[in-house]
This record gives C-alpha cells, structure tokens and sequence, in this order.
C-alpha cells in the first residue's frame, strides 16, 4: 500500500506522467538522442544509434533499481542498465555528457507532456465556467463586500470572472512552456569541455530531435527560475480553484444556502448527523491548494544553488514536481464534476436579496436623489440616515423613503426597489468576458 495519498486518493491520469517507469524512458529517449547526434558528427559509428534504440526496449526498471541499490547512483544505474543490454555500443552510451545533461533534459520532456494534459483539462473547466455564466446571466443575486450584503449582481458575473483567471492562468501557462521547455548538453560546468570544441554542435542537434529549445548558457543544471516559473503558475492556478471553491463553500452554508455540491443518494455527510450535506470536495480543494503554494516556496528556494551546483534542489523536486502537477490535475477535475452539477436553490436567492428589507438599495436611492438635482453628499446623509433608521426599527427602506423623501413620487421609490433592474451592465459585462 502506497503512503502517498497521490498515488491512489487523489490520482489522475497526471500519475503515469510522473511515475518512475516514464522517467526512465525519457531518460533513454535522451541518450538516444545524443548517440543520434554523435553519429551524425561521425564520433560514434552510425548502427550503434539502432542497436541503443534496440536495447533501450529491454530495460526494465526492476534492474535499474537493483543496480542502484548497488551504486547509490539512479542515472549511472540507468546508464549501466542501457550498456548490458546494448552489447558493443554499450561504450557509447552517456558519451561526453554529465548526469543533469540527461536528467534536466528529461525533465523538461515530462515538464512538456504534463502541462499538455493541464491544459486540457482547464480548457474542459474553462467551458463548464462560460456555459454556466451563459445560463445564468440573468440570475440575480446579492452581492456581498466584506462579508455583508452589497448590492444585487448575478451568478453570471461569478462564473465570468472566474473564467476569465482561469484563462489567465491557461495563458500563463503557455507563457511559462517558452521557458521551461529547454535542454541542455553542456557539461560538468557547462563548459562543454568533453565534447572536444562540438558541443554547441551536439546540444543543438539533440534538442532539434527531442523537440525542445537548447539552454543559451548553463552550468551543471538547467537554472531553476524556470522551474520556480511553472511552480508559480500551478500555485496561482490551484488558488484560483481555490477561490471559486471557497465561493461554493460560503454560499452552501446554512444560513445562505444558495447553491450547493451535488449530493448523491447515498452519500453520507457526517458520521454522527445524518442531516449534514458537507461541501467536502470544494473543502478538498482548497485544502490542496495550501500543498500546491507551499511547494512554491521550495522551488523559489532551489533557484540560488551554490556555484556550478549543488544538490539541495533533487531530492525535493522528485516530491514538489510530481506533487503539484497531480494536486492541480486532480483538483480541477473535481471542480468540473462540482460545477457540472452544482445545484441552485432559486428560493433562497430570492430569500437573500430581501434579507436586509431593502437596505441593498440604498445606494440607488441615493443616486436617485442626485437625479433629482439633490448634491451627492447631502444624498448620501440623507438616505444613510434612513437606512438607519429602518435598520433600528426593522422595516422596509421602501417604506421609510416614502414618508420621508420629497423629491421623489411613491411609484418612482418602489421602481427603485426592483432588484432585477439594478444589475447595471451585468449581461453586457459577461457576454464581453466570455468572447474569446
């Protein structure tokens, strides 16, 4: 049974990705490739790229690790491994190359194929944001600034404004491939010294293959800040989940009870109060994404390495990398299944915009007034005054404004009461957030 909770609570299809037996391959396919380049520059016989392909399909993982439990080295136990299989061609394989020449550069493979499947699956959540922001552009809502009723808006304006970060953070994530998905073949130091004056040759010529840009400069790793990039677009990625979570949770609280998770038949809330309906999987996410933001701080760590390198940054990554890229995968897969069957109470939307006996008007009252030719302020004194005094006495701001404003008739004042109308440009502001 796995420790990690990643490996079967929270898996996806990011795992396989990750997962020991798919670094591996990376790792061959870049040697391959550099033996590839070799031959081409005529430094290494040209069938022996053939033979390290042939043998790269026959080496197992078990061997590997039982090579390693021998050395206390995973990339020479892979090197070892490739070379018993390869036969003659074996001594060409790792030719002129330092261990971050392979393993750097296969990250950045790995890198590629999980922000491919990322992306993805937030362009999936992206669609469920924009149909229900479409479907509900003309909910009408309260608003709520500091955690009191504001004035009436809409759930349309909610899910837009989500949808527009998520596509930020799918945008910044096609940023962030320009620099993360880079190699290197340079070297100890960087120098390219056992490349005997072809390195720039060879490190461009393996990149070409494995379709990745070369590393302008480097010392014995690719420099982490590039990695610390894509980690800062998962931890603002993961708090967007995050937040839109957090939204759910606060609106399925009892006292509000707007909208909810969808709840199955037999779903079981509580172990103890048969009656509770937890939102528990936005709880879940937003739970990860405390996990996802504290692995940026590692990776913002690993950035200022001591001179050409040292080791500080390995053994974290091979726990923050994997960590994060199936946190995030996982967590907005379950915001799809959330918001696919998010549930709305109509009745308690409704309830909520009266909640206040029409105190969320007061601000619409008061711009009335300068309508009228009343100053702003003494508009503002004015209705602030009696909404208090309707807060006091428990009654309608409708009712009050009526017995006390002059400038305004009884039907103007219950117009104004009218929370459908008083949405401002909402449906224009979601049909423009929505365009792509």
């Amino acid at each position: 049974m796995s420790v990690s909770p990643f490996e079967e609570r929270y898996r996806t299809e990011m795992n396989v990705i990750f997962e020991e037996e798919n670094k591996l391959r990376k790792w061959m396919d870049v040697e391959i490739a550099l033996a590839r380049a070799h031959a081409s520059m005529g430094t290494i016989p040209k069938e022996s790229v053939k033979k390290l392909e042939d043998a790269s399909k026959k080496v197992k993982l078990e061997r590997v690790l039982e090579i390693e439990s021998e050395i206390h080295h995973d990339l020479m136990a892979m090197v070892k491994a490739l070379s018993e299989q390869a036969g003659d061609a074996g001594k060409y394989v790792h030719l002129g190359s330092t261990s971050y020449d392979i393993e750097d550069t296969a990250t950045a493979l790995i890198f590629r194929d999980a922000i491919e499947l990322l992306e993805k699956r937030l362009n999936e959540l992206s669609d469920v944001l924009k149909k229900l922001a479409k479907a509900h552009v003309e909910t009408v809502c309260i608003g709520r600034t500091h955690g009191q009723h504001a004035t009436p808006t809409t759930y349309g304006m909610k899910f837009a404004l989500c949808y527009q970060e998520l596509k930020r953070n799918i945008e910044r994530m096609k940023e962030a491939k320009k620099r993360i998905l880079v190699g290197k073949m340079s070297g100890a130091v960087g120098t390219m010294a056992t490349f005997r004056g072809k390195g720039i040759e060879i490190q461009e010529k393996v990149m070409k293959e494995l379709g990745l840009k070369p590393a302008p400069i480097s010392n014995q790793v690719i420099q982490r800040d590039r990695h610390a990039e894509v980690m800062s677009v998962l931890s603002l990625t993961a708090s967007c989940l995050d937040k839109i979570a957090k939204e759910i949770r606060n609106l399925q609280r009892t006292e509000m009870g707007e909208i909810g998770e969808p709840f199955k038949k037999k779903q079981v809330g509580s172990s103890t109060m048969p009656h509770k309906r937890n939102p528990h999987k936005a709880e879940r996410i937003c739970s990860l994404a405390r996990v996802v933001r504290s692995n940026l701080i590692v990776a913002m760590e690993n950035i200022p390495l001591e001179h050409e390198r040292d080791l500080t940054n390995s053994a974290n990554e091979r726990v923050i990398f994997p960590q994060s890229f199936i946190a995030v995968d996982y967590m907005a897969k379950q915001m799809i299944g959330i918001l696919s069957g998010l549930q709305f109470f109509d009745e308690n939307i409704k309830r909520n915009l009266e909640l206040t006996n029409g105190l969320i008007m007061a601000e619409r009252l008061m711009v009335a007034l300068t309508d009228k030719g009343v100053g702003r302020q003494e508009a503002h004194e004015k209705v602030r005054t009696l909404a208090m005094e309707a807060f006091e006495k428990k009654r309608h701001l409708m009712e009050v404004a009526k017995e006390n404003i002059d400038e305004l008739n009884e039907k103007e004042i219950e117009e104004l009461f009218d929370y459908s109308t008083y949405t401002g440009n909402a449906r224009k502001i979601v049909e423009n957030a929505l365009k792509e």
